[in-house]
């Protein structure tokens, strides 16, 4: 076979297109899954749609499996008594199953150039928690699922979100306790 520059060209092409895909897949990629989380100091056993049954102990969270559509679930006590069975709507990629039915906030968090994050923050509304204002307008969620957020609450907030232009915002459910730990210490005042 005779020297084609040519067909160097494409597979050192081929190769380098691969290699970007592959660090891209194994390092930057973000997952997208399901939680099951449990904030509270008790055990539960659950069924999704039916399926095999799950435990989850007293503050983990579990990875799940769901389909796009109809779900259901039903929640037990940790001697096994059933407290609910439910259905729910799963839309997006990634979501968080609350079956404590406890306080959760949606946090709201932007970045930018020239960003005046006190400034921002002031202008948002107020968020009342145990009787106390916080500022930011975090929405309180305390029902069985959600999928309204970008960062799951087993996720951080990217430091920096880098090529942007404009602001840009990206939300995150805390659970309440993690909530108020991250406003003391991102937002001082």
């Amino acid at each position: 076979m005779k020297n084609n520059p040519s067909l160097k060209g494409l597979i050192i092409a081929v190769v380098v297109f691969i290699g970007a895909f592959a660090v891209y897949n194994f390092f930057l990629a973000k997952k997208n899954y399901y939680l099951v989380d449990n904030p509270t100091p008790n055990t539960y056993y659950f069924k999704i749609n039916n399926g095999s049954e799950g435990i989850i102990s007293a503050g983990q969270f579990v990875q799940v499996d769901l389909q796009k559509g109809k779900n259901s679930i039903k929640v037990f006590d940790q001697n096994k008594k059933m407290l609910y069975d439910s259905a729910f709507e799963v839309n997006k990629i990634r979501g968080l199953l609350n079956i404590a039915h406890k306080d959760y906030y949606i946090n709201e968090q932007y970045y930018g150039y020239n960003l005046k994050k006190d400034s921002l923050l002031l202008a948002l509304d107020k968020t009342m928690i145990d009787g106390k204002q916080y500022y930011g307008g975090a929405k309180r969620f305390n029902k069985l699922y959600t999928e309204d957020f970008y960062y799951n609450v087993d996720e951080d907030y990217d430091q920096m979100i880098k090529n942007i232009q404009k602001v840009e915002s990206r939300t995150k459910i805390f659970r309440k306790e993690d909530y108020l730990n991250y406003y003391k210490e991102y937002y001082k005042f």
